[in-house]
């Protein structure tokens, strides 16, 4: 195995994930005040807001920092090799082109935002959602923009700036939500609207930022279509097929965010679905809101060590790759997926075991009820079984990308969908929604295992037995973990105060950080010293 350049490379995982962990703290907290703001279900407020704001963060999660950057940073980073300026050239021109095509798909939103207002404006909810839909469409622009700035640091082995982007927008959507929205807002639409003006407005300062720091790495803007039209037209090419492979997990919560929106009884709604013949709607107001919570949380994880470990393991992999060395990207893929599955799975159990407290203890207060704590709880958990899968996902998409096969992913994403799809619509009916989180942590599962079979067998083989050893300690060190946890939680008593809450999460949690550390270390895995050198390294 080739350690020194993996182990440089991770280097950069210790400022990826912590300036992660730190974003993903703030979004606890910003969706703690939103919940209490408006409430799981307030009236449909939170529900059309979540639905609204899927529009521009699906963009951002697909075409800005899945599909772009997965297509642009391998030949941004082979054409800085060879020249910097001809990369400049290249970034430029990607910028000019880019901006021309999301101002473009900016407009396309705003006219069906309108046509949508102006078919459907008499139903309260499709005119909120519409109506916010509207305001932060401008949101897609810029923040993809910034994915291709940040893609273009990480060439440049930069990853602070990219990484904390993601905390610009969760204090300023702090600053809408506790300073601005409820004092100057009078109703609960009207502080919706604040938000979503705000999150507009954190999409500027997050661009700029990345445009300041990639000016201090020695960027010029320099449009020279003739110099880079080859490698764009390379992009361009790549992207359709990526945008699909990487699109799984968030096609599937998207369609799991609008089944909710869309099959929930509101009051002007009734009980009933009239273009069904009467059925009842297998849910009821605030499913959307509590999907959203229980994306939220198990996206927690994933974003501190799933997309951390994809981000820095993949400009290694695409050298691997280039230098045609298939056994290094191999044993290097081999080590991403160790490490989110030594992390991965006892993250899965403890979001299982803790949904519960940890709903109560971030979302009891203000609007929000002990009952939608209850909604949420069941959302985080089972969602949070398919937590390792979710990590191991983008690590793997990425050894595909850095092969060149853009279309095993897709096909793959294209048959989880279908296969999403299909299960939403079975088991809506008899476990509301708790059945669209249960079927998309099945579907993410089946992925993992299909993809990773396919890898190894077509493109580079994976050290299955080094991998399994690892699997086998992570999950006995998590059975032990979760019965140290249930004893805890046993234990504890049950309170309403907020010491008793925070009590019935922290004290769980450390024991069971410190159990699972204990057999993992007692079994001498190496990817423990790994992560340790990977920080002093860092």
């Amino acid at each position: 195995m080739n350690k020194g350049p993996a182990r440089t490379s991770l280097a950069g995982l210790r400022v990826t994930s912590s300036t992660t962990l730190l974003s993903r703290v703030l979004g606890m907290v910003r969706d703690m005040a939103t919940a209490s703001l408006f409430g799981l279900a307030g009236g449909g407020v939170m529900d059309a807001f979540v639905v609204a704001f899927r529009i521009p963060n699906l963009f951002r999660r697909l075409f800005g920092e899945g599909a772009l950057t997965a297509s642009y940073l391998p030949i941004f980073s082979g054409v800085l090799e060879r020249d910097h300026r001809a990369a400049w050239q290249l970034a430029s021109v990607t910028m000019t082109w880019l901006s021309a095509v999301l101002a473009g798909l900016v407009v396309l939103g705003e006219l069906v935002c309108s046509l949508v207002l102006a078919v459907a404006g008499d139903l309260p909810g499709v005119q909120l959602v519409a109506g916010l839909a509207a305001t932060m469409m401008p949101y897609l622009l810029l923040i993809c923009l910034t994915a291709q700035l940040a893609a273009t640091l990480h060439a440049l082995s930069h990853f602070a700036m990219p990484a904390f982007a993601p905390v610009v927008l969760n204090v300023l959507w702090l600053v809408a939500v506790w300073g601005v929205a409820p004092r100057f807002a009078p109703d609960k639409v009207a502080q919706a609207y604040v938000l979503a003006v705000f999150v507009v407005i954190a999409g500027v300062v997050q661009l700029w930022m990345q445009w300041m720091a990639l000016r201090r790495h020695g960027f010029r803007y320099e449009y020279n279509w003739q110099s880079s039209r080859d490698e764009l037209r390379r992009i361009v090419q790549a992207m359709a097929p990526m945008m699909l492979g990487l699109a799984a997990t968030q096609l599937n919560t998207l369609l799991d965010v609008l089944m909710a929106w869309g099959l929930s009884a509101t009051p002007e709604s009734g009980a009933t679905i009239a273009w069904l013949g009467g059925v009842e709607y297998p849910m009821a107001q605030g499913a959307a809101a509590a999907v959203y919570l229980g994306e939220r949380l198990y996206q927690f994880p994933v974003g501190v060590l799933g997309v951390a470990v994809a981000t820095v393991i993949f400009p290694l992999l695409s050298r691997h790759a280039a230098r045609g060395d298939l056994d290094s990207l191999g044993s290097d893929l081999t080590l991403g997926l160790r490490l989110v599955v030594l992390l991965g799975l006892p993250a899965s159990v403890g979001l299982v075991l803790l949904a519960e407290p940890i709903a109560r203890l971030l979302f009891l207060r203000g609007e929000f009820t002990a009952e939608d704590a209850e909604r949420a709880a069941r959302m985080v958990a089972a969602y949070g079984t398919g937590v390792w899968a979710y990590c191991a996902l983008p690590v793997l998409v990425r050894g595909f990308y850095a092969m060149g096969d853009h279309s095993t992913p897709m096909r793959s994403s294209l048959m989880v969908v279908t296969a999403n799809l299909l299960l939403n619509l079975s088991l809506v009916w008899v476990m509301a929604e708790m059945g669209l989180a249960v079927s998309t942590a099945a579907c993410a599962m089946a992925q993992v295992i299909v993809l990773a079979v396919v890898f190894s067998r077509t493109a580079s083989r994976l050290q299955w037995r080094v991998l399994a050893r690892t699997a086998t300690v992570s999950l006995v060190a998590s059975v032990v973990m979760g019965a140290a946890c249930w004893y805890i939680l046993r234990a504890l008593p049950r309170g309403e105060g907020l010491r008793d809450e925070l009590a019935r999460v922290g004290v769980p949690v450390v024991v069971s950080l410190a159990v699972y550390l204990a057999v993992v270390a007692v079994a001498r895995r190496a990817e423990l010293r790994i992560l340790w050198a990977t920080r002093e390294r860092a």
